[in-house]
């Protein structure tokens, strides 16, 4: 598998999707949104998407499966398509421009290329294992802050699981008082491209699916930042919790979420 020359593939299809949405943005009415569950919302501009990604993805990688939010193609065993057709559909809705389609490859937990297309700016963040990230073609690092209280965060709240509200708040309340800020953009697609760039220091959130944050994870990866779990143990890719940094923050800001996480299932 030529992995630079499958990324650009996915750059070119990313590249068709975000001019259908930014093409269907000014039509959307109430009328065309729905809710999945509470504060889930979806429009016809996602299950489009979606159908034309995985019509198209089908045809690059005949032998993948698929991952994808609104429920297109079917799971694989081995390699598996991981897709968000747009990260931040609230946004979308009440257009606040900040929504990505977010497009992976995985092999297993392990994934191989990450594409993250934010739609409104037309930035396309893309990586391969091994082969760095870049944005718009050109490479990225990750910053090089190297103290929490330089640092500038992203995080996001989860919109139907409060059972840890509290430990969230308080892992909040101290955040605020250890860092320079604390910006919530509505999709973590774009939070994990914006570390992946150094624009945030760090991303933490809990309450994600592998479609949010598949891609992202290796773009902060091949850019020089590390990712984990709230705990060791966690996945960041599927166990539902991520924090992703530039890496020198990383261990502080672990300490800070220790203190103040007690989740343990």
């Amino acid at each position: 598998m030529d992995l630079k020359l499958l990324t650009e593939q996915v750059v070119s299809l990313s590249t068709e999707i975000a001019a259908f949405i930014r093409a269907e943005a000014p039509k959307l009415t109430e009328a065309g949104v729905s809710s999945k569950s509470a504060n889930n919302l979806v429009t016809h501009v996602d299950h489009t998407a979606e159908d034309r990604i995985v019509e198209a993805l089908e045809k690059l990688l005949p032998n993948a499966g698929f991952i994808a939010e609104e429920g297109s193609g079917e799971q694989g065993t081995g390699l598996n398509w991981v897709i968000d057709p747009l990260d931040g559909t609230t946004n979308f809705v009440h257009g606040v421009p900040c929504y990505c389609i977010s497009i992976a490859l995985l092999d297993g937990t392990e994934p191989l290329l990450g594409v993250v297309h934010e739609v409104t700016r037309d930035e396309r963040f893309t990586a391969w294992k091994g082969g760095g990230a870049y944005l718009n073609g050109q490479p990225i690092r990750v910053s090089a802050r190297k103290e929490l209280q330089d640092s500038l965060l992203a995080t996001g709240f989860p919109y139907d699981d409060f059972g840890y509200e509290s430990e969230y708040m308080d892992l909040l309340r101290e955040l605020m008082h250890r860092t320079r800020g604390i910006r919530r953009l509505g999709s973590a697609a774009a939070d994990l491209a914006y570390v992946a760039c150094g624009r945030f220091e760090a991303f933490y959130e809990y309450g994600l699916n592998s479609w949010d944050v598949a891609a992202g994870v290796l773009l902060v990866r091949e850019a020089g930042g590390k990712v984990s779990g709230f705990l060791p143990s966690k996945d960041p890719v599927f166990d539902e919790e991520i924090v992703a940094s530039n890496s020198a923050i990383h261990d502080e800001l672990l300490e800070v979420i220790e203190r103040n996480w007690q989740r343990q299932d």
